[in-house]
């Protein structure tokens, strides 16, 4: 599907919903893509993309980057705490902040560093043993730690379960938010971003329906 057909519906939403045109952003999910098509999106004037994995990002965003102006790279996939200094000098948000020692690490490289990427806890709000993601009732605890730590918090990501209503999990995150005082939620995928949407997403991770399927070798 074109690029420009998902932020229609994306803009179609939002105006359905009564929200602000643009309140929604699309992160398009460069994983295990080829290289044409990345580029080809970004020809086309976009500039968020999402990465699961350091390594993969590593290897070929510096370089997209200096030619693509203006370029910000999400990482939504889980990060080891040895790959922690990488992706903090790589990414400009990271989505899967899960657990006390990766807050630590990242608390002592920000000092360290003198920067940090925005961050956002993953929440596990389907409870999935096989998923990663703080559990909902430790979310409010740990953005405590985290803000303890000195990490400002900007935002949360869930991934619900592939076989239920995303639309309950979309709710159950913004409720999360909304008694921390967290404005930004990452949530909804190809299958499901209208429905994130509707339920307050700002950011909208979005893969196979703008790249097509995923090309794993």
């Amino acid at each position: 599907m074109p690029l420009s057909d998902i932020l229609d519906r994306i803009r179609a939403e939002e105006e359905r919903t009564g929200r602000a045109p643009g309140s929604a952003r699309l992160v398009a999910v460069s994983k295990v893509q080829p290289l044409e098509r990345v580029i080809a999106v970004l020809e086309e004037g976009h500039r968020l993309f999402g990465e699961n994995k350091v390594q993969e990002a590593a290897a070929k965003w510096p370089e997209l980057k200096e030619r693509f102006p203006g370029v910000e790279l999400h990482l939504i996939g889980p990060l080891q705490t040895n790959k922690v200094r990488q992706a903090m000098e790589l990414f400009d948000a990271i989505e899967t902040l899960d657990r006390p020692k990766l807050a630590r690490s990242i608390a002592r490289l920000k000092d360290e560093l003198g920067h940090c990427p925005r961050l956002f806890v993953q929440v596990n709000t389907g409870e999935e043993e096989q998923k990663a993601g703080i559990m909902p009732a430790d979310a409010d605890a740990f953005i405590a730690e985290c803000r303890g730590l000195g990490l400002e918090i900007e935002g949360l990501m869930c991934i619900p379960p592939a076989d239920e209503e995303p639309s309950l999990h979309f709710a159950l995150l913004r409720k999360i938010a909304g008694r921390n005082g967290i404005a930004e939620l990452s949530m909804g995928m190809s299958g499901d971003f209208e429905k994130a949407v509707a339920q307050g997403a700002t950011y909208l991770r979005v893969g196979s329906a703008i790249f097509g399927e995923r090309v794993y070798s």
